[in-house]
């Protein structure tokens, strides 16, 4: 048992700080301060926004009284009363002391909310504050709600109908700042979503970490599917967040405001409450804790389910030459089956617990019937005492039941929680270890030096090249051939830094100067002018150095098409591959880098073409790595790495090479 115990309290320990983990940086910096520091200036945040309300409701109040006495005394003699009895007691002290202590935290702190920090403190204070004002004139609709009761009970008319005025006055006044409230927690969700989505960016893009990280692999549930955390895990974790910090705020303060009415009416039911909320919390979260794993599934697999849709969207004409829809329909009725599996197990926990839930629900209604039919049958109170206790134990019972309100909407916020800080973990820790290996490649802008380097595919025991040394200067040409599956791509991926190897070192030029084109060239979503300048600025080149280039490489054709550059089309469905190859030919000459690595660039072009275009390298005189398997390319190189298998490899120049023999 006492295991048990620890155990939750491990995992709700652990939750807590992924928790702080993925919402704390938005407040406060998480290297500058702890989780304790970032909770109690939330906590401050509650002294001085409610110093600010007792401040000004004072200053209303004697605002009303020097100008509008009978007013006053009319209709908000009460709460005139009760800010005189604060200022004239030590509670008068006590407030004031939290609310200079809750503007002291801030101002000792000034230095972490740099970076805009100060403008999500002001608009979380300003919801707050909206969240206080509502609740205040809630706690007072309650007092008018007894009045207003007793008064039809008298059939005291005069008096009926002021209090009317006064209760519609209540509503008017709070609706517009129950609106402000709505638009002011979606402008704060927004800006922490940009935030928050801006930042994982940042680190899912730095040291190649959206490459190492395999987006396809279903059984690594930390980073699978990429694409939905940042999206939608972002997206719910942020309006949730918001939604259950801003409503433990406003059960607080309803609880607060509610409480002492409630205790002043009957202590039996405010005992008979607490005892009743606590069991069936208890009851209702241990029920619960089932929901957190089941919709952690349904997330993954409703992202894998849409994955593959895309994936059919994005090879439609390779499916459609292979007249290959049998086996995607089988695939995609495969994923959808495990949304369908899964949500069915949702379902029986949704009910269980939603049956739980209204049981305890309409329990609840009958406790002040209970508990207070005694006092008023003996007179103890009047009927409208009955209706204002009633009015506050409905208020109490919402604050205390937030959790069990929430515990569906509690179930898939912790899910989120658990993927959206796995993702970010990873990719941070990938960003640390990536930053680690990268000390041994060093920038050099005159060569490419590879020192007695073995490579190993990741996660392999089985080296693929071994003990290998070359040395790449400005104007040479390397052909690097071999047979299927020996490493020549590999070799390619370790010289562009994608691959660590596990012994020797690299120097490599920087970024910028090496620039690697595959078989396959990339194709990114955007206009002709972009696919041509990428990965550089745009206006690094003007409209006829973009035409001059296209004309060399022989796609005249391309611009007789679309003489507007900036035109957006489904460039990888409208270019053929020759074409694409042509493109990124085009995209190296732009960006003239010192070096070019080219795997089978050229693998879907005709020869003619081919020579054509490898006279333009050479025109530049551009040092060049290629991968290929063609007799013709060997006239554009000086030298030839031959990689044999099994780690092996001789480099040759091209005289003494032979395809004929290899």
């Amino acid at each position: 048992m006492t295991k048990t115990i620890a155990g939750r309290s491990k995992a709700l320990s652990s939750q807590l700080e992924k928790l702080r983990r993925l919402s704390q940086p938005f407040f406060l910096p998480i290297d500058q301060a702890n989780g304790w520091q970032f909770i109690w200036l939330l906590i401050s945040l509650l002294f001085c926004v409610g110093g600010l309300v007792l401040i000004s409701l004072t200053g209303l109040i004697e605002i009303f009284e020097k100008f509008q006495p009978v007013l006053t005394e009319k209709y908000f003699g009460g709460v005139a009363k009760t800010t005189e009895n604060i200022w004239t007691s030590y509670w008068g002290l006590i407030f004031t002391g939290l609310f200079i202590t809750g503007g002291f935290s801030f101002f000792s702190m000034r230095q972490h909310l740099k970076s805009r920090r100060w403008l999500h403190w002001i608009l979380l204070g300003i919801i707050v504050l909206m969240l206080l004002t509502v609740n205040g004139i809630n706690a007072g609709i309650g007092f008018i709600a007894r009045d207003l009761t007793n008064a039809l009970v008298a059939k005291q008319e005069e008096g009926f109908y002021r209090i009317l005025i006064i209760y519609a006055c209540c509503f008017v006044v709070a609706l517009p700042i129950r609106v402000s409230q709505i638009f002011f927690t979606l402008k704060l969700g927004i800006i922490w979503r940009e935030w928050l989505s801006i930042s994982l960016i940042s680190d899912y893009m730095s040291n190649k970490a959206y490459y190492i990280l395999n987006p396809n692999d279903e059984q690594a549930t930390d980073v699978d599917n990429p694409d939905q955390r940042i999206t939608d895990d972002t997206r719910a974790f942020t309006g949730q967040s918001l939604q259950f910090t801003l409503g433990i705020f406003d059960a607080l303060l309803t609880f607060s405001l509610n409480i002492i009415i409630l205790w002043t009416i009957s202590t039996t039911l405010t005992l008979s409450l607490f005892g009743y909320a606590a069991f069936a919390t208890a009851v209702l979260v241990i029920a619960g804790r089932n929901l957190v794993r089941i919709d952690f599934d349904q997330l993954r697999y409703e992202a894998d389910f849409r994955y593959g849709l895309v994936h059919v969207r994005d090879n439609a004409e390779s499916i459609a030459f292979y007249s290959g829809e049998e086996p995607e329909i089988i695939e995609t009725e495969r994923r959808l089956g495990e949304v369908v599996r899964n949500f069915n197990l949702l379902i029986i926990w949704r009910v269980l617990i939603d049956v739980m839930r209204r049981s305890i629900g309409y329990a609840g209604n009958f406790f002040p019937y209970l508990v207070m039919a005694v006092p008023y049958f003996k007179g103890e109170i009047d009927y409208g005492g009955f209706i204002q206790a009633n009015f506050a134990f409905g208020m109490v019972e919402g604050s205390l039941f937030f959790v069990v309100n929430q515990i569906e909407e509690l179930a898939k916020f912790t899910a989120g929680i658990s993927r959206l800080e796995g993702f970010q973990s990873t990719i941070e820790h990938l960003n640390f270890k990536e930053g680690q290996n990268n000390q041994v490649i060093t920038s050099s802008e005159e060569s490419i030096l590879i020192n007695n380097a073995d490579l190993y595919p990741p996660g392999s025991q089985k080296a693929i090249i071994k003990d290998l040394s070359i040395s790449v200067e400005k104007s040479d040409r390397l052909l690097v051939v071999g047979p299927s599956g020996c490493g020549k791509t590999s070799l390619l991926r370790m010289i562009s830094g994608l691959w660590m190897p596990l012994k020797g070192t690299i120097k490599r030029p920087e970024v910028g100067e090496l620039l690697f084109i595959p078989q396959k060239p990339y194709m990114l979503l955007g206009s002709l002018r972009e696919q041509l300048c990428y990965p550089t600025e745009e206006d690094r080149f003007s409209d006829d150095q973009l035409r001059s280039v296209l004309e060399e490489v022989y796609l005249d054709s391309l611009i007789e098409r679309y003489p507007d550059l900036d035109v957006k089309q489904d460039w990888p469905r409208i270019l053929s591959l020759g074409e694409q190859q042509r493109l990124a030919f085009g995209r190296l000459l732009l960006n003239s880098p010192r070096f070019a690595v080219l795997d089978e660039a050229t693998s879907a072009l005709d020869v003619k073409t081919e020579k054509h275009l490898y006279e333009l390298l050479k025109k530049r005189d551009l040092a060049v790595i290629s991968v290929g398997h063609r007799p013709t390319l060997i006239e554009f190189h000086s030298s030839v790495l031959e990689l044999v298998g099994n780690g092996n490899w001789r480099l040759l120049p091209t005289e003494s090479y032979d395809f004929e023999k290899s």
